[in-house]
């Protein structure tokens, strides 16, 4: 008789001429096809080796499960389709935030996150149970998108792609499902403890038996809809956990209902001293009460991220040949040219070709006062124009606007887990476990004692124990601690950002940009007497017209010349023919270089620039850059915080003496180039010192991504913000006082949501043990637990920002300080 090989994984015979393995617990295992091997080496290199111990059969094949799932989203591989929601990364890959439905808990997030981490393709993939959030980022020339869709779907979690009518839509579904459980379970909790009352009556009273039965058979059918509808989710959890040995909270959930629901069926049948149809049911309708409290407090997590994506308009005015042209955002390409009309939403990222307007762009930065624009200056999608029509040129559509942008970052910060968080999570597994075993040790020992009390006593542990508010604890404030900042101005962007801004002493600033508008204004121009100021502007104005320096921008548009064969000398200026002639204009002493001369020391030294030929100098020009307006304000409030504060800077030290100053700052150090800002911060740290570094520019890069926590400034590069920790919108300084004082409530949050339910826990499972709580009373703690921590946690969001207030008062206290 020939031996027939079968495939570990599927079952199936493995054919003759296939020589596949795998290895499990040490003994090499066939499998019968590449699609096989492929997934149980996944599952396998992954840890989850207890799908294969806890599997009720053997799986089906790799391709017929694909077959069915990834059909379902076959549609999402599409290039029109993943524009909506997909960002195509620089270097190839692909991100997309996903709202996965079926998420409960930190156990589900782990699941997905290691069944799919290690998948072929996949880059990065953070779930957060707080939002009910999977960020994806993936390779699709390696996997496609409905495939990973596909797998997720397979786990038990049904993903959704993160749009903005989509995400309402699905969350109005999952409210209406969660609220005809939570009807289903409260109608049923009050049948049953009607005939509870009747129960407990007819023992103190004495009731016939056929009386008796008949009570009991009416409160089983009405808890049996109760616990297989109502619990359906609970049980589908507890299953899941335990398939992959990883028991979350929903598994002493389960097998408290179960158990409890199992047991009164049989007493109701076989006779028995007592039923807990009414416990059962109380249970099951306060933890969906709980639940439902979370769900909607999920939902308000996602709403600021779900706001920016409803700020762009659904269509857009095209103008092109034949007139003005009404089209779906989705067809505006780059170089189109768009009219805005009064009081419509800007449908893209732009520039302004024609007409005077001002523009709301308070959701984008949180600055409530309009904004003027005009032709030349650019416009953000999303914002509302207040004025005039006006037409613009598109530069930017789909996922790379600024909008888009945000919300990655906020979706990106809000996947991540911090250490708090993933540390909340590691506690929650073992006192799951801890549980557990300590229910059946209590079972053991009353089981000995008193029979007829070791099931609802082992029933009140497991209910009164379950861990739901230790596993809210930490995501919930997070969730509110960030979205309250995003409100606030302050963008958080790195999962341990809040953290550690939390626990901020020195604060390293900028200046160019940071606590100046970064715009310089042409103040001062002192001319020779071969030509006039205005000629000297004139000629200047032409030669900077070709560079992309700052300093170039405060000159203004020339008249009368045009500059050629003009080339850019980094650190020194711009140089070209004006008229005929050579000209040169920038520092000084490169200026000079032209004419074989040397520049005064003082023109080195100070804010000035200048414009020479090869006779020498022929003018020079002053430039400023105004302080930003609340800049002074912030300062003062964050040392009134007993914030050490430090400004660094690569300008002359001139420029930074004036602006130290001008703030009260007695640390500051000038001519630092980006080497030497990290060097110092450094240092700083090797003190003890959480530094807080807040910078715009390129070169503040490195030392934005070096220190303990770093904020860009939203008008600042793109490669400052990717390494920044925060993004500051609006330009506005105080948003960083209003933000430390949020990140320290949200802390101090987390610590009293982690002692309120450790306590709650740590009390009642002696008390529960000893069988001084009955199952009801257990069933209203739990509840009472979760509830206790959404709400704490959700003062976050509701408290008004007080920014104004916390700056004023700042600079009260530190006039009073230093008077």
């Amino acid at each position: 008789m020939v031996d027939v090989r079968h495939c570990f994984h599927c079952g199936e015979p493995v054919p003759e001429d296939v020589d596949l393995s795998v290895t499990v617990d040490g003994e090499l295992q066939p499998v019968c096809c590449t699609g096989c091997h492929a997934v149980a080496s996944t599952i396998l290199g992954s840890g989850l080796d207890a799908f294969y111990r806890f599997r009720p059969s053997p799986t089906g094949q790799p391709e017929d499960l694909t077959a069915a799932d990834a059909g379902r989203y076959a549609s999402f591989d599409q290039e029109r389709v993943q524009q909506d929601f997909v960002y195509c990364a620089p270097d190839g890959s692909r991100e997309a935030s996903l709202l996965v439905e079926g998420l409960y808990c930190a156990a589900c997030g782990w699941l997905i996150e290691r069944s799919m981490g290690d998948a072929e393709g996949v880059e990065e993939v953070r779930v957060n149970p707080a939002t009910g959030r999977a960020l994806l980022r993936w390779h699709p020339d390696r996997v496609s998108l409905s495939g990973l869709m596909a797998h997720m779907g397979r786990l038990g979690y049904r993903p959704h792609p993160v749009l903005a009518d989509a995400t309402d839509t699905q969350a109005e579904k999952e409210r209406k499902s969660a609220l005809r459980r939570l009807i289903v379970a409260g109608l049923g909790m009050m049948q049953a403890m009607m005939f509870a009352v009747a129960l407990y009556s007819g023992q103190f009273h004495g009731m016939e038996s056929v009386y008796e039965d008949f009570l009991r058979t009416v409160s089983m059918l009405v808890a049996t809809p109760v616990v297989l509808y109502a619990g359906l989710p609970i049980f589908i959890g507890a299953i899941r956990d335990l398939r992959n040995g990883r028991p979350g909270m929903d598994v002493p959930v389960a097998l408290a209902i179960g158990g409890a629901y199992s047991a009164s069926v049989w007493i109701t049948f076989a006779g028995g001293p007592e039923v807990y149809f009414d416990s059962v049911s109380m249970f099951t309708f306060f933890l969906l009460i709980a639940r439902y409290v979370e769900m909607n407090a999920r939902h308000r997590a996602n709403a600021t991220t779900d706001a920016l994506g409803r700020l762009v308009p659904s269509t857009a005015l095209r103008i092109g040949g034949e007139g003005e042209e009404e089209i779906p955002v989705r067809d505006v390409l780059v170089g189109d040219a768009l009219l805005v009309r009064p009081g419509a939403s800007i449908p893209a990222d732009g520039r302004i070709t024609e007409g005077h307007t001002s523009v709301d762009e308070s959701m984008l930065t949180g600055e409530s006062d309009p904004q003027p624009r005009g032709p030349g200056e650019t416009v953000v999608g999303g914002s509302v124009n207040l004025g005039s029509s006006f037409r613009m040129a598109v530069e930017r559509v789909g996922q790379d606007t600024t909008v888009s942008h945000i919300g990655r970052l906020l979706r990106r910060a809000q996947a991540q887990r911090p250490g708090l968080a993933r540390l909340a999570d590691t506690a929650g597994r073992w006192f799951v476990t801890v549980v557990l075993i300590a229910a059946a040790s209590v079972f053991a020992i009353w089981w000995q004692v008193d029979p007829t009390r070791a099931f609802p006593v082992t029933l009140a542990m497991l209910v009164a124990t379950c861990p739901c508010a230790l596993s809210l604890a930490t995501p919930t404030a997070l969730a509110a601690g960030t979205n309250r900042m995003a409100a606030q101005g302050l963008l958080v962007t790195r999962a341990d950002a809040l953290e550690t801004l939390s626990r901020v002493d020195t604060v390293v600033l900028d200046k160019t940009g940071t606590l100046t508008e970064g715009r310089l204004t042409l103040v001062e121009t002192r001319a020779n007497q071969r030509l006039s100021a205005d000629e000297a502007v004139e000629l200047a104005a032409a030669l900077e017209r070709h560079s992309e320096h700052p300093i170039a921008r405060a000159f203004p548009v020339p008249r009368r010349y045009q500059a050629e064969a003009t080339s850019v000398t980094r650190g020194g200026g711009v140089e070209g023919h004006v008229a005929g002639q050579p000209l040169r204009v920038g520092r000084p002493g490169w200026v000079a270089e032209l004419a074989g001369e040397q520049a005064n020391e003082a023109d080195e030294q100070g804010a000035w620039i200048a414009l020479g030929n090869k006779q020498g100098i022929l003018a020079r020009f002053r430039l400023a850059d105004r302080l930003r307006d609340d800049a002074a304000e912030a300062v003062a409030a964050l040392q009134a915080r007993g914030v050490h504060v430090e400004i660094a800077s690569g300008d002359s030290p001139g420029a930074v003496a004036q602006v130290a100053e001008a703030l009260g700052v007695d640390r500051w150090r000038p001519r630092m180039s980006p080497e030497d800002k990290l060097e110092r911060l450094r240092e700083l740290q090797q003190q003890g010192m959480t530094v807080l570094m807040v910078g715009d520019g390129i070169n503040d890069a490195p030392v934005l991504a070096g220190a303990n926590v770093s904020a860009a400034m939203n008008e600042g590069s793109a490669l400052a913000q990717t390494s920044a920790s925060m993004i500051l919108l609006g330009g506005r300084l105080a948003r960083l006082v209003a933000g430390l004082g949020t990140a320290r409530g949200t802390l101090r949050t987390i610590r009293q949501n982690m002692i309120l339910s450790a306590s709650y826990n740590a009390s009642m499972l002696p008390l529960a043990a000893l069988g001084f709580i009955p199952p009801w009373l257990a069933a209203m703690g739990m509840t009472a637990s979760s509830l206790v921590v959404v709400l704490n946690s959700r003062r976050l969001a509701t408290v008004r920002s007080r920014r104004r207030g916390e700056v004023s008062g700042g600079r009260q206290l530190a006039a009073a300080q230093s008077a």
